[in-house]
């Protein structure tokens, strides 16, 4: 190895040890990447070569610079503060406790009709609000003390929350696939329309899933003991309380789609809907405002943090070669073409356990996009597209994320859960109930691989 792949390695292995000691990511990533550019600069000045073109001076800080002020001028990135408001605002808006009612009188003839509720419910704010910790939350304080008094297992009904609720960082409009776009020079809206019937599938296995525990183990999952009879008027309610959901759905992928507005323009109007939407419920106030955009400005700027230090860390890594060392790493693999995604993808799962997927779309993402771009594996044609071998692959990464909020130890939505569970609800409960969730979504990426036409024909309809 080089002195240049040597540092590389190191480097990589200084930032992972450093997230154990528990500084804010974004702390670590600027901070490594200061370290690392004080040592090569001063390999160099103690006339120690890098190797090749590699090189690491106090230039880099310069590049920095510019890098960090494009950030703040990146057209795209104007979508996340917008779809962020929009979701806390939506959660406030009580539309979802009117779903929940409604919804669970429908199902409540069918085994594991709370269950398929929640789920059902889980989609609808998936489509609507894109943030993951306001839909657990939200659906954990509606369902799990009404599942636990209907007689759900504590396993299962923490599962079924917690893989519902978290659809919502792939199904549109999501802030995952926002940044990804970013990070990859790709369509927004092409990312959203490829995402749709992936979520679609999640969801489907999800509610298959309750439906066969239903039949294998109906003490799991038992009838609603005040279910009514079907009537046509329970179909008219979950109609009228799904449609201030399904108006701002269609407001905002609706104008994407049709390509009416920009996705940072449609990011505005599900804004400005959800303020709508909360003042027709009655629920908005000042002190909602205020709490909202609190939450919105809390949220962004995590966000933004982390996109600062891993602008940071990617610059110094790309001058010490650091792109292409991990692409002849991984060309080299004697794996064959599907061999090295599956390896890629795995390796995305695995670090979905101890890191965030805010870090693993922005460190990550970048280096391991050019080697699948050259990989020759047999996409399906769909229309005149661009890109949509990357774009099934982004697809691919998004699904396999979504293990990342269920993943033990540091799984985010397993600890927004653990705050609104009641008290005989222990941790490892959870750690049990998300285990089945976690293998569908295992199963979903694998039939979404076998099946790139879920992730590129939506686009190409849009193409044509």
């Amino acid at each position: 190895m080089a002195l240049n792949e040597i540092l590389v390695v190191i480097m990589f292995f200084t930032f992972i040890s450093l997230l154990f000691t528990g500084f804010p990511i974004a702390w670590v990533l600027a901070g490594t990447s200061v370290l690392f550019t004080a040592i090569g600069a001063s390999l160099e000045y103690f006339g120690v070569s890098l190797g090749g073109f590699y090189e690491v001076n106090f230039t880099v800080f310069k590049a920095t610079i510019n890098r960090i002020y494009k950030l703040g001028d990146n057209q795209v990135l104007v979508a996340l503060p917008m779809f962020i408001f929009m979701g806390f605002m939506l959660d406030k808006s009580g539309i979802a406790e009117k779903m929940m009612l409604s919804m669970q009188n429908l199902f409540g003839k069918v085994r594991g009709g709370l269950a398929i509720t929640v789920t059902m419910i889980g989609i609808i704010l998936a489509a609507s609000t894109g943030i993951v910790g306001a839909s657990v939350v939200l659906l954990g304080v509606l369902s799990i003390p009404a599942m636990m008094t209907q007689g759900y297992s504590k396993t299962f009904a923490v599962g079924t929350v917690a893989g519902a609720g978290t659809l919502g960082i792939l199904i549109p409009p999501s802030i995952m696939l926002v940044i990804m776009a970013d990070q990859l020079a790709l369509s927004v809206g092409d990312l959203f329309m490829g995402a749709v019937f992936p979520g679609m599938v999640l969801g489907g296995l999800y509610v298959t899933y309750i439906l066969l525990l239903g039949v294998i183990k109906p003490d799991a999952v038992p009838l609603s003991p005040d279910r009514k009879p079907f009537e046509w008027n329970l179909l008219i309610d979950v109609f009228r309380d799904i449609l201030p959901a399904a108006f701002l759905i269609l407001a905002v992928l609706g104008s994407i789609f049709a390509g009416i507005t920009t996705p940072t323009e449609a990011s505005g109007i599900g804004a400005a809907g959800a303020v709508v939407l909360t003042m027709i419920n009655k629920k908005f106030s000042f002190n909602v405002f205020k709490e909202v955009t609190r939450s919105c400005f809390n949220t962004s700027a995590y966000i933004y943090g982390i996109l600062i230090g891993a602008t940071c860390f990617a610059l110094v890594l790309r001058q010490l070669g650091g792109d292409e060392f991990i692409e002849r790493v991984l060309m080299a693999l004697p794996l064959g073409d599907w061999g090295i995604l599956i390896f890629i993808l795995f390796c995305v799962f695995l670090l979905g356990f101890f890191l965030d997927w805010v870090e693993i779309t922005l460190i990550i993402l970048p280096l391991v996009a050019p080697v699948v771009a050259q990989l020759a594996i047999d996409i399906p044609s769909f229309g005149t597209m661009d890109n949509p071998t990357l774009i099934w692959f982004v697809i691919l990464i998004a699904v396999t994320l979504q293990t990342s909020f269920l993943s033990p130890p540091v799984g985010f939505a397993l600890f927004y859960l653990k705050g609104v569970c009641p008290p005989d609800v222990s941790l490892i409960d959870i750690y049990k109930g998300v285990i089945p969730f976690i293998i569908l979504q295992v199963i979903g990426l694998v039939i979404i691989a076998l099946f790139p036409a879920l992730v590129l024909w939506l686009p190409s309809v849009a193409y044509n």
